[in-house]
């Protein structure tokens, strides 16, 4: 072999010795990412799954496998975009069909989950489990093309409280839980019907009503966003996502104070859906409302919604509980919930983040008509669902809905509005906050051991004025009867959860 030759044929055999240890060097890594799986943490194995695809990228299984993780997280933006990679390497993968249709499922895109199912269907015949989430897709679509079928326009729909008199509601004598005497909300009626929820009791109906009917006459008077003015030496604590579970937010009260006129709280939305005591968490927010408004400030989230409440329980959990009726009440007073606050002309709160342009003014957000369901696009659906991301400028969303946004978008928001700091909730965090955004965004999540499974710490925030510098308080899961988180969640979902 002559000395060109023999340079080539050393080269190949460096390149081809390189590419075999970069292939078991991928397969070392999504083995560690497994395993960070199956331990729930789901964020690290994000990152080992990345670094394998980095060494190989021509690799199906691991697109398919970092899009579940995604989906663990509630990222199903980012899941579909790996299942369809996955997809694209090797077109006969059922697995990536499979979990993109999960993806799709969790967005409420049934229609395009219907499609993976289907293929999924045609490359496993003989899948028993395939067929059955074909099936149950099926019906899922079949359902929503009768319901638009038979729906009513907004402009001819009648408000459903027009029909409800909750003072012909009669209470028959057996019943032994809190009652509301005459009009008034009592601080002693709330911590009754608070001890009567932990013991695993209902409210009579009759109560019921009248509390979500008040609350929503509260609501409907106030502004889209609304301005919070904190005395000098006051308190005020922010929370974020509570997702249905009664007990941690109880323990919140012990830890914090119950809300009153001297101890305010916002609740920074998504109080409902995926925990199974969503009718707990509601009622009881919407009581102290009734019985202090200044006590309780409530902002809308993202599950705070129709299409979200069908799929993630709280639809299924209202009618198990307190019947059809309230589906319809509980929708419609969603609608009226505000979608921000500003606290003493300083500190910006809401569910998701910031927008798609510059320039928006907090005036433009008070001009909102928020009274519906949220759009797909747009100021509202924007700050219902968007994330912060570490990189500058504005990126896709890792959900499908809204955007990330960066911190000079932050900055720019907060100088052009004379505000000093956002507050949102909206995603898990492992100690239950985090701070971002060279420190002038944080966000809060108040859900810890989310869905039961996450082993995340909860927190709130509390601030005094007048400097407002946030203290953030830390706290742990307390234990719950065992009612499983989405016990009444759409039996479709159920079977990937």
């Amino acid at each position: 072999m002559n000395q060109c030759n023999q340079t080539i044929f050393s080269q190949m055999t460096s390149m081809v010795e390189s590419t075999n240890s970069n292939l078991e060097q991928a397969e070392e890594i999504k083995l560690l990412a497994n395993e960070a799986f199956k331990a729930n943490k789901f964020s690290q194995a994000i990152v080992l799954y990345s670094k394998a695809i980095e060494l190989n990228g021509l690799n199906a299984v691991y697109w398919a496998n970092r899009a579940f993780a995604h989906t663990k997280l509630e990222e199903y933006g980012s899941a579909v975009q790996d299942a369809s990679k996955a997809i694209e390497i090797d077109p006969r993968y059922s697995k990536a069909y499979y979990r993109r249709g999960a993806a799709y499922l969790a967005m409420g895109k049934f229609k395009e989950a219907l499609k993976d199912f289907q293929q999924v269907k045609k490359i496993s015949p003989n899948d028993p489990d395939a067929a059955k989430k074909l099936k149950e897709c099926e019906k899922a679509v079949q359902k929503i093309r009768f319901e638009e079928a038979i729906a009513v326009d907004e402009s001819e729909r009648r408000s459903v409280a027009d029909s409800i008199d909750f003072r012909t509601i009669e209470v028959d004598a057996q019943y032994t839980g809190a009652r509301i005497e005459g009009e008034v909300v009592t601080l002693d009626f709330v911590k009754k019907m608070m001890n009567d929820f932990k013991n695993q009791k209902h409210l009579h109906k009759r109560y019921a009503y009248q509390i979500v009917l008040e609350v929503r006459e509260m609501l409907r008077a106030m502004p889209s966003l609304v301005d919070i003015n904190v005395p000098d030496s006051h308190l005020f604590t922010i929370c974020g996502d509570v997702h249905g579970q009664f007990y941690d937010l109880l323990n919140i009260f012990e830890l914090n104070g119950l809300p009153s006129e001297e101890n305010p709280y916002l609740f920074n939305g998504d109080f409902v859906d995926r925990g199974s005591f969503s009718v707990e968490v509601i009622l009881t927010l919407f009581a102290f409302k009734c019985m202090c408004p200044t006590a309780m400030h409530l902002a809308r989230g993202n599950h705070e919604s129709k299409s979200m409440n069908k799929i993630y329980g709280f639809e299924g959990e209202v009618k198990s509980k307190l019947g059809e009726t309230f589906v319809e009440l509980f929708a419609e007073v969603f609608c009226y919930l505000p979608l921000a606050h500003v606290i003493n002309e300083k500190i910006f709160v809401v569910h998701g983040g910031l927008f798609s342009v510059d320039g928006v003014k907090l005036s433009d957000i008070q001009a909102i008509d928020r009274f519906c369901e949220p759009p797909e696009e747009g100021l509202m659906c924007e700050l219902l669902w968007s994330d912060p991301q570490p990189q500058y400028g504005r990126g896709p969303s890792k959900r499908g809905v809204g955007l990330s946004f960066g911190e000079d978008v932050t900055k720019r928001f907060l100088q052009e509005n004379n505000l000093d700091l956002v507050v949102r909730s909206h995603e898990v965090k492992e100690e239950g906050y985090e701070i971002e955004h060279d420190g002038k965004l944080i966000t809060v999540f108040s859900a810890p051991n989310y869905c039961d499974q996450m082993a995340n710490k909860g927190a709130f925030i509390r601030f005094t004025a007048p400097d407002l510098k946030p203290d953030i308080i830390s706290f742990s899961s307390v234990p719950h009867p065992d009612v499983k988180p989405m016990a009444y969640a759409s039996n479709f979902l159920r079977m990937f959860s």
